[in-house]
């Protein structure tokens, strides 16, 4: 089997010939650890200094010829998420922007006040401050309106057409949709702070209409823009919003199933649509909500956490496992960042026993991979053991 036709396979809940695997996202460092020199590619914090810098062409040079060189070296991978934030969507050709002042050596602030943080633990740029949150009321009305879009720079596509172009015959590949709309915060962003996040949760307290219209509108613009994302090529169309910490969601049940079940429905249908499986990511203790990530037909679930609260692989399989594909599961808190290469060895079997009986498993880590915090020696071990403890007809 092409790693193409084993991950079709899976998804298909039947038996391949052996355990597929692969990653939702790599970080830099495990790029560069492979690949034997410094990249952009993943590299979150120092690709978007060098955008503020002008170095867009040098970015995304990197990005192409440095991510396409680590999968040709990790041939175990039969899945590749193309569409993966810090290697694949890139700013248009003649990009430029405003470059902010240097604060310290971790510090950048923009004109308008924005402030900017290096993150340590996630190698990342983090809004720490923003003048402007929790500074306009919204209103229903302020989203009542039809979206216009403008069309998008097909430059902006070069990485991900790029990988097309040299895996997407054999290899499985994961791609863009128009945008996410998870967690959708008025005034806020998810993955920045300076405020934002508490404030946006608690619209959905205090402004519940005003969120459900805001997520309207935001999932109108983002269907306009599916026919510039979706590349021809992809397989499925991948999305990710973490809903959970390790202890519980966000938000409750209830709540998830009021303002998101239906937003993730369309996304589902719209993949199916395009003739695409459809992945989701979520991280944390969400085993709450896979009832109905199964019945909006999300076709696989990534990473599977099994050290939050709930996430049980056994009981996981046993309940979900005929409707819905597994991804992930490895352990990423314990094992594999501190674990040795034959702790490593014996968690890929012992997962391998739970999750791939029946077929409908793909074996990765509970989280995206940080060299950082795992050794190369227990990720080369991972894929070594999945590889040769992995086949069918052998258990």
């Amino acid at each position: 089997m092409t790693s193409k036709e084993r991950i079709n396979a899976v998804l298909k809940k039947e038996i391949p010939d052996k355990v597929p695997g692969g990653e939702w996202a790599i970080d830099f460092d495990t790029v560069s650890r492979i690949i034997g020199h410094d990249t952009y590619y993943r590299a979150k914090a120092k690709s978007q200094l060098a955008f503020w810098d002008g170095w867009r062409d040098e970015v995304v040079q990197s990005w192409k010829e440095d991510g396409i060189e680590f999968f040709r070296k990790m041939d175990c991978f039969d899945i590749i998420n193309v569409g993966a934030m810090a290697s694949s969507l890139a700013p248009p050709k003649g990009y430029t922007t405003e470059k902010p002042k240097k604060v310290d050596d971790n510090t950048w602030q923009f004109k308008d006040g924005r402030v900017y943080k290096y993150s340590e633990i996630t190698a990342d740029l983090t809004k720490i401050y923003d003048p402007d949150v929790g500074k306009r009321e919204y209103s229903p009305a302020d989203f009542d309106k039809e979206p216009v879009i403008e069309p998008v720079d097909e430059s902006c596509f070069e990485v991900i057409d790029a990988f097309i172009n040299e895996f997407g015959e054999d290899r499985f590949l994961m791609g863009p949709s128009g945008d996410e709309v998870g967690i959708y915060l008025i005034d806020g962003n998810f993955e920045e702070g300076g405020g934002g996040f508490a404030h946006g949760l608690m619209q959905y307290l205090d402004n519940p209409e005003t969120v459900k219209a805001a997520i309207k509108y935001e999932v109108a613009k983002n269907n306009l823009l599916d026919s510039f994302f979706i590349r021809h090529g992809q397989d499925a169309v991948a999305w990710g919003q973490d809903f959970a910490s390790t202890q519980g969601p966000f938000i409750s049940p209830d709540m998830w199933r009021e303002f998101f079940k239906p937003i993730l429905k369309q996304f589902s249908d719209m993949g199916h649509e395009y003739g695409m499986k459809t992945m989701f990511h979520s991280c944390g203790s969400v085993w709450e909500i896979i009832p109905d990530l199964i019945d909006i037909g999300i076709d696989a679930l990534n990473p599977l956490q099994p050290r939050a609260k709930g996430m049980n692989l056994g009981t996981l399989e046993r309940e979900f496992g005929g409707s819905i594909t597994f991804h992930g599961a490895v352990d990423h808190q314990k094992i594999l960042p501190f674990g040795t290469p034959e702790d490593v060895r014996r968690e890929v079997r012992r997962v391998i026993d739970i999750m791939a009986p029946g077929g409908g498993y793909c074996l990765g880590p509970s989280h995206d991979l940080m060299l950082s915090d795992f050794p190369e020696e227990n990720v080369m071990a991972m894929y070594e053991e999945a590889y040769k403890y992995g086949v069918y007809f052998s258990q």
